[in-house]
């Protein structure tokens, strides 16, 4: 049984690792062998297959189901029919061998049902271009000939199981199927044979297409429609992107991703791609992801970017008004409610594609997917006519009770979900603190920092570019701050949630505070603040979805102390920005507020840098010291730590204080000298 379970995770890893291959969380493998019953101690036939939603070139053994196949292939002998066959997947749980593992897939059927050892599904470019041609089953006699059969095209469930189990018995020289419109099943005796076999549909596919297709599948290019430079086209998709991420996210907060790919750089400057895009993706594992078809923008890339954004304002109000007629043309009273009329891909010829979702890895594979689609789309025009199921059935399946079922059991998100931060000075102390606690909290983080190293360490730390990335920032600089927004929103999508927390500090007293000294502190807290919350108030203003400032100030900008003039100044500065922006921005659903710490020794990267010797100094003490020094002046005489602030600034943008903005956090232990009066 081992044997069999790890040969079938290498083979799943092996081919879930190629996207031309199969798709993210697509496909599915399978393997069956004979295990011992611990109940009988005698032997049990055994089918592990990839569970639902899993992902192929992820795979483990927690994502198998394993089913007993006697007693899966006595479904045959109840099943009700095809008009009843959803039943059938709630009658996999009574075939399950044992507790733990995944879910049974709606594919399950087909994998138990054919007699073969071992079966793949996979959605390969190629195969589904075939699929999804005008003339599939006589390309896929060309290609094959009598190893590899047509099945026409049935939703995913028992009775296309039932039907490639048939196409399998009377074909015993088969090795698989083309599944019109869908993808390709293939078969072996061994797992190897499975594989080789899989390879082989798709090798000789894409041999077919590159040998016998069209060069110009998609048309000529349209004179105008050709890609920007990378520069140009990077700083107009960071223009467009907050203002499309808003329409994205008008039912419903969404995340993006931008790609701007050859191939799709190519797809958009062709004369075919505005009739190709209409008439939307066909696999289905794509138009879930993608929506039966994206937003295309009609303009070239040279138009004025203020045209651009009033149209695609005027696109989306169209889409949403199709998508409204397209649910309505086909829902039935058991149809689940429509999810929302928002495109999930935007197409933007000369720029590229900007997808969409609850969060950064839905809305990257949703792009990712619709490449897929290009691909296909591309095959199916090179050797014939490109010709995807018909709406309805693509209806069918994007409201299937089944799909509704398996949204309804994904976790709640989590209180930052969909939320995009932008922390200055993230790169240590403080900043690192608040940028592990937003992402710990759902949002996307952006880590800032004059050391480019030091912020890719923090973004490393809090896991994948999916979750965090990290940019060089010098917030004195305003094209430096610029660039930094820029790549925010090239990574996410936008900017919702803003922390302007970078900072340092210089204790000296009046008369030894020089020029270059107040300058430098000026510089960093109250300009460095004032030029990031300026330029992410372009962003969010773009968006219209509001969103949050939080200024990391200090006790010091209501507490007057020794040798501190320029760092209290600069404080104070920072301070009354929050005022004065919360003012300026609330009419636009943008909160702004700030958090006062004081004697953050601990992990602090203004205190490791040579503040803490320098107060130190100042009272008296030893710098070891200098936290417990600063925790005994307090009324609670506590240490005050990075985490501490960082949970202020949780507190002020995690929902619960929706109706607060303008309002300084003391998070100090309590100084009495600076409470707010």
């Amino acid at each position: 049984m081992q044997s069999e379970v790890q040969a079938l995770i290498a083979r799943s890893n092996r081919l879930g690792a190629d996207p031309t291959t199969t798709n993210y969380a697509g496909g599915n493998t399978s393997a069956k062998g004979a295990a011992t019953d611990p109940v009988t101690g005698g032997p049990v036939e055994l089918l592990w297959v990839k569970g639902s939603g899993g992902d192929l070139g992820t795979l483990t053994a927690s994502g198998l189901a394993a089913l007993r196949l006697d007693r899966l292939r006595a479904l045959v002998d109840v099943y009700p029919g095809i008009e009843r066959e959803d039943e059938m997947v709630a009658a996999f749980d009574y075939c399950l061998h044992g507790r733990g593992g995944a879910a049974p897939s709606i594919d399950t059927a087909m994998h138990g049902l054919v007699d073969a050892a071992h079966v793949d599904h996979l959605h390969p470019d190629a195969g589904i271009a075939i699929a999804a041609a005008a003339d599939g089953p006589e390309l896929t006699k060309e290609i094959f000939g009598d190893r590899v059969l047509w099945v026409p095209w049935r939703r995913p469930g028992f009775q296309l199981g039932l039907d490639i189990a048939a196409v399998a018995r009377a074909n015993p020289q088969a090795i698989g199927v083309v599944l019109g419109g869908h993808g390709i099943t293939a078969w072996g005796a061994t797992s190897d044979e499975c594989e080789r076999n899989s390879l082989d549909i798709i090798r000789s596919a894409q041999a077919y297409l590159d040998q016998r297709g069209n060069s110009e599948p998609l048309g000529p290019v349209i004179a105008g429609y050709e890609p920007l430079p990378t520069d140009e086209r990077r700083r107009r998709a960071a223009a467009l992107f907050p203002v499309l991420r808003g329409l994205a996210s008008t039912d419903r907060p969404q995340v993006g991703h931008f790609t701007d790919s050859d191939v799709v750089l190519d797809f958009v400057a062709r004369e075919k791609h505005p009739a190709l895009a209409a008439l939307g993706t066909s696999c289905p594992d794509h138009f879930l992801r993608t929506k039966v078809r994206p937003m295309v923008l009609d303009l070239p890339p040279t138009a004025p970017v203020e045209d651009v954004i009033a149209r695609l304002r005027e696109l989306h109000t169209a889409y949403r008004d199709d998508y409204r007629a397209y649910y309505e043309r086909h829902a039935t009273p058991d149809s689940p409610p429509m999810r929302g009329a928002d495109p999930a891909v935007v197409l933007v010829p000369g720029v590229g594609m900007f997808s969409f979702g609850a969060n950064k890895q839905t809305a990257r594979v949703a792009g990712e997917f619709y490449v897929n689609a290009i691909n296909v789309m591309r095959g199916a025009e090179a050797v014939s006519r490109y010709a995807p199921i018909d709406e309805a059935e693509k209806f069918r399946i994007e409201y299937w009770a089944l799909e509704e079922a398996k949204l309804q059991r994904m976790p709640k998100p989590k209180a930052l979900a969909t939320r995009i931060a932008f922390v200055t000075g993230g790169g240590s102390g403080i900043g690192r603190a608040i940028a592990h606690r937003l992402a710990a909290e759902g949002a996307c983080v952006v880590v800032a920092d004059r050391d480019a190293q030091a912020a890719a360490a923090v973004a490393a730390e809090i896991g994948t570019t999916d979750t965090a990335v990290a940019v060089a920032a010098d917030v004195s600089d305003g094209d430096a701050v610029a660039a930094a927004l820029r790549e925010a929103v090239l990574a996410f999508g936008g900017v919702d949630l803003v922390v302007n927390n970078a900072g340092l500090s210089l204790s000296k007293s009046l008369l030894e505070t020089t020029e270059a000294d107040w300058d430098i502190q000026h510089d960093v807290m109250a300009k460095g603040s004032f030029l990031v919350s300026r330029e992410a108030a372009r962003v969010l203003l773009a968006q219209g979805m509001g969103g949050d400032i939080v200024y990391i100030s200090s006790k010091n900008s209501l507490f007057a102390g020794p040798n501190n003039v320029a760092y209290g100044a600069a404080k104070a500065d920072q301070a009354h920005q929050v005022r004065l922006l919360a003012a300026e921005l609330g009419g636009h659903g943008i909160r702004v507020n700030g958090v006062n710490p004081d004697g953050v020794v601990r992990g602090s990267g203004i205190f490791a840098g040579g503040w803490g010797a320098q107060r130190a100094a100042v009272y008296g003490v030893p710098e070891e010291k200098l936290g417990e020094f600063y925790a005994q002046r307090t009324l609670l005489k506590r240490e005050v730590l990075p985490e501490h602030v960082a949970n202020a600034v949780f507190v002020l943008t995690g929902g619960e204080l929706s109706h607060t903005t303008g309002l300084h956090v003391p998070v100090d232990a309590g100084v009495a000298a600076a409470f707010l009066r």
